[in-house]
């Protein structure tokens, strides 16, 4: 074992989200080779953007090269904002049928013209790799984890790797309620036994809730530039508390000041970034699994 992976994970407060992530993608890589001996076939993940949203752009070359030094084979299609919704879904139908294919991903946010839910729901449950669609919400409701959203993933194996996948007792608040991190969020956070309280723009005196937390985890993502004032201050925070922050570019937490009061937070950037494209190469592995040995 090298010097690297003797290192705790959290070390002067910061949890080092790039030094787990690194880890764990090591541990993909070797059961892709062994699995890829045994079998002869590769998994591949397909990615696809609808038009030219740079965030987008972005976000899928960081996936595509993740792949890759992971030993998993990527296509992307990068379709012109004008592809309708009928010529999406007949990719989706084409790409469902070929067993070549054992992940898909559609980047989001769509254009306005093309509706997520349909998308999302078009995709076949043992390929969808963000773990968006219905039956993949359905298995998580019921306590299964497999191919659950990648952040809301990375987020509780942060916490499981700090020695908290017994949260038995512990106090989680949770500042986001969408389909993406916060629902998902929720569920993980109850098989792992947290008391787990949800804030959200209506929510009112949001210091009263989060000065509660054993565990605090913040994506506002409302901050435009380093300029802007933090969501999360220090005295928002209750001492030895673990913060995690989800929001980027910017954060929501106050980290200089926060991190001499906290146990343990994530810087932003990486802090859970890395982490939720580590475990999205997890979820292409599980689906690739699921697909090759049924």
């Amino acid at each position: 074992m090298s010097e690297d992976e003797e290192r705790p994970i959290c070390e002067d407060h910061v949890i080092m989200g790039k030094r787990l992530s690194k880890r764990l993608r090591t541990q993909v890589k070797m059961e892709v080779e062994q699995l890829v001996a045994k079998h002869g076939i590769a998994p591949k993940l397909v990615t696809i953007i609808v038009g030219e949203d740079e965030g987008s752009q972005m976000y899928v070359r960081m996936k595509r090269k993740a792949s890759s030094d992971a030993g998993i084979l990527s296509d992307n299609y990068d379709l012109p904002v004008t592809t309708t919704q009928d010529e999406l879904l007949k990719l989706l139908d084409r790409l469902n049928k070929d067993k070549a294919v054992h992940g898909i991903l559609v980047q989001l946010p769509l254009p306005p013209h093309i509706d997520e839910k349909t998308i999302i729901s078009a995709i076949a449950p043992l390929k969808d790799v963000d773990g968006f669609s219905p039956a993949n919400i359905y298995h998580l409701f019921y306590g299964g984890e497999e191919l659950s959203s990648a952040t809301p993933h990375g987020i509780v194996t942060i916490l499981d790797n700090l020695g908290m996948n017994d949260l038995s007792g512990k106090h989680v608040v949770v500042i986001n309620r969408s389909t993406i991190v916060g629902k998902p969020l929720i569920f993980l956070l109850l098989n792992r036994n947290a008391t787990v309280t949800v804030c959200h723009s209506r929510t009112a005196d949001l210091a009263s809730f989060t000065r509660q937390a054993d565990v605090l985890i913040t994506a506002i993502g409302r901050r435009k530039s380093k300029e802007d004032s933090f969501f999360i201050t220090a005295d928002m925070i209750k001492d030895d508390a673990v913060v995690i922050d989800v929001a980027t570019p910017y954060g929501d937490v106050d980290f200089e000041n926060v991190k001499e009061k906290a146990k343990c937070i994530t810087p932003v950037p990486g802090g859970v970034g890395p982490m939720t494209i580590t475990l999205l190469l997890r979820n292409v592995l599980d689906a690739y699994v699921a697909q090759v040995t049924k």
